[in-house]
């Protein structure tokens, strides 16, 4: 499942990328915020959510060093 992700990633264009990159931001964000005033039901959210935001910040600076 991930594979196929990273490679539905790798094919997206640099806006694209911080569209998606904004998109989880606010959503780990809002995440963070209901977790600290009350326990979700999936706490691995968070890590799986910070992660995909790690990957997208390093497709984009791969994007930017091929240019």
């Amino acid at each position: 499942m991930k594979s196929k992700l990273w490679n539905e990633m790798k094919n997206m264009t640099e806006l694209e990328l911080n569209a998606k990159l904004a998109q989880l931001q606010d959503k780990l964000f809002k995440l963070k915020f209901r977790h600290s005033t009350a326990p979700i039901r999936n706490p691995l959210e968070i890590r799986e959510i910070r992660r995909m935001i790690a990957r997208i910040k390093t497709l984009i600076a791969r994007k930017k060093e091929s240019k």
